[in-house]
């Protein structure tokens, strides 16, 4: 049976240099920048996946674990993608510690990429119907990426029609000073917008515009109407 050794030697044997250098500037790994260190070698994310339909029914949660704390970029990504396939699998018991399990974790699931193909089919899954606290605590945290699993975490919420906790956490996190954070803000305000109301964006705005960032500002209007979306950044502008 496949071990966690031969997923991480399928690794080593696909990994690519040239894309390995490309994709360490892609996901800012230099120094001083926000994924400072994180090692890349080269695996796109479709043999990524390809991997990991080979390995997730194998793989332990144990094992699984390990992999999500690996150094090397890829692997923990192909942890995650393991974590959410056996968690829309898994009975009530294995969804409880999948969800554990990934916020005892989150210092790995260090940048945007891993947040967001993660956060919301388990935070936002787990906590569908069970008091969203862990998110707001999330929000508050000190580290950069707690605060986006908090927010990428709704878009569970949004595709079923429930925009409560996203304008919550929208406006705790309109003074937040990274711009991963105004990104998925003004994503998930633009979802709301696309999949629920246009009328509950066009609310938000009118009270928040003046505060909010303006990257923020410019991904939730990026799917309005020209001359609205240029009104809009005029009045940001003043």
């Amino acid at each position: 049976m496949p071990t966690l050794s031969d997923i991480r030697s399928e690794f080593k044997k696909l990994a690519n240099p040239e894309k390995a250098k490309f994709l360490s500037r892609f996901f800012k790994t230099g120094k001083g920048e926000y994924a400072e260190g994180d090692i890349l070698i080269g695996v796109t994310v479709p043999i990524t996946r390809s991997i990991i339909k080979k390995y997730a029914p194998l793989l332990t949660l144990k094992e699984t674990e390990t992999l999500l704390r690996s150094k090397i970029h890829e692997e923990r990504l192909a942890a995650l993608l393991i974590l959410v396939s056996k968690y829309k699998r898994g009975d009530n018991i294995t969804k409880e510690a999948i969800y554990n399990i990934y916020l005892n974790n989150t210092k790995h699931i260090n940048n945007w990429d891993l947040v967001d193909v993660s956060a919301e089919h388990i935070v936002g899954a787990f906590l569908n119907e069970k008091d969203k606290a862990p998110l707001y605590k999330l929000a508050k945290s000190d580290l950069l990426w707690d605060r986006r699993i908090a927010i990428i975490a709704t878009f569970h919420y949004i595709k079923l029609g429930k925009t409560e906790d996203t304008h919550k956490l929208a406006q705790l996190l309109l003074s937040d000073k990274h711009v991963l954070i105004h990104k998925a803000v003004g994503w998930m305000l633009r979802e709301v917008g696309k999949r629920c109301s246009k009328k509950e964006l066009d609310n938000f705005l009118d009270k928040n515009i003046t505060k909010m960032p303006r990257t923020m500002l410019r991904y939730a209007i990026e799917k309005y109407p020209e001359k609205e979306r240029k009104a809009l950044l005029a009045i940001k502008s003043v």
